[in-house]
């Protein structure tokens, strides 16, 4: 059975703390926080985690660029340790852009193999406390050799998560992740195409099990009785995702090439209408749930079957900061103690 989160992608801490807790009162099973060049998924994570006591939480996504492995390590430990043993790692490179722009990577080439030697560089830092770690690789040299006892960590086992959304990086959670986190547009006919060989792939190469691999889905939800106006949220966000060039071929993938083709020239206009009317029914249908509370409580199961656990989250992009937490709070409402 799909297990279902809620995440949170805008808003200050304590809202994110009145989510999280809210979500569990519900019967949530996790709370996770995204990351964005005005979000820190390390402190959103660690108010989730001091607000609540049983569901999991974890970042989708921090950004495992811009930090050392140490200090990811260091982070992930003592957020497992605050959630005593709650706590998921998804990490992410972001687009090139971000990585050069935002983060300041001199080398953005082989985001999939950084990461790939990144994931096993951290778990080998979380048993720091049995020997020394030195490692000399393309992107990263760590020599740490402890000059005094360190404590081991309340778990040497963290489930670490990547992101990935062409076939390269999603092979990286087949190689090396306990979870891959899917992108809100993927599809079925991505997920079958696409997506489950490069797992495939990706644990044939490492002598792993598919079975090792978790799919964490991230689904768009918007709820209003006014179904034009969630319809429209819904679009938005879809719009903003497909915007960059990059999901050209991720579009043509699932059968959506034309659409994308339009939004992308309506997000070079800078017409946000254009982009979010270039939205058709039948990627809403594929990529969201939106309308009233019932339509969205009928629809979901349909999204949701596709992942082991399904988090579901507000659009914000065009959205008022009081609408993003209105919608938040009846998503909440409209899943809390639902049988599934």
């Amino acid at each position: 059975m799909t297990t279902r989160g809620i995440t949170v992608l805008a808003g200050g801490l304590r809202d994110t703390q009145a989510v999280a807790a809210r979500a569990e009162a519900a019967g949530f099973d996790a709370a996770w926080s995204g990351e964005f060049l005005n979000r820190s998924a390390v402190v959103s994570v660690a108010a989730m985690a001091a607000s609540t006591d049983r569901i999991g939480v974890g970042s989708a996504i921090a950004y495992a660029v811009g930090r050392s492995p140490l200090v990811l390590a260091n982070d992930a430990k003592f957020l497992d340790e605050m959630s005593g043993g709650r706590f998921t790692l998804g990490l992410g490179t972001g687009t090139r852009k971000m990585m050069q722009a935002w983060h300041g990577v001199t080398d953005p080439d082989g985001p999939a193999t950084r990461m790939e030697e990144l994931v096993p560089l951290i778990r080998r830092l979380w048993r720091l406390h049995e020997e020394p770690v030195r490692h000399e690789g393309r992107f990263y040299t760590v020599d740490i050799t402890p000059t005094a006892d360190i404590d081991a960590p309340l778990r040497a086992d963290i489930p670490i998560y990547t992101a990935g959304v062409n076939s390269r990086m999603v092979e990286v959670a087949g190689r090396v992740s306990d979870g891959l986190i899917c992108h809100p547009t993927m599809t079925d006919r991505y997920l079958a195409d696409v997506v489950r060989p490069a797992i495939v792939r990706g644990a044939e190469k490492t002598g792993r099990s598919t079975r090792d691999v978790a799919l964490k889905g991230v689904i768009i939800c918007s709820i209003s009785d006014d179904v034009r106006q969630a319809r429209r949220e819904a679009a938005a966000q879809i719009a903003f995702y497909v915007a960059p060039k990059s999901y050209g071929p991720v579009m043509a993938a699932s059968g959506f090439g034309a659409e994308a083709s339009a939004i992308q020239q309506a997000f070079r206009n800078r017409d946000h209408e254009a982009m979010i009317a270039a939205v058709s029914d039948r990627m809403l249908a594929e990529m969201a749930v939106c309308g009233t509370a019932d339509e969205v409580r009928d629809a979901l199961p349909a999204i949701e079957k596709r992942y082991d656990h399904a988090a579901l989250y507000s659009p914000s992009f065009t959205l008022a900061p009081e609408r993003v937490a209105e919608n938040t709070e009846a998503i909440i409402e409209t899943f809390v103690d639902r049988p599934r």
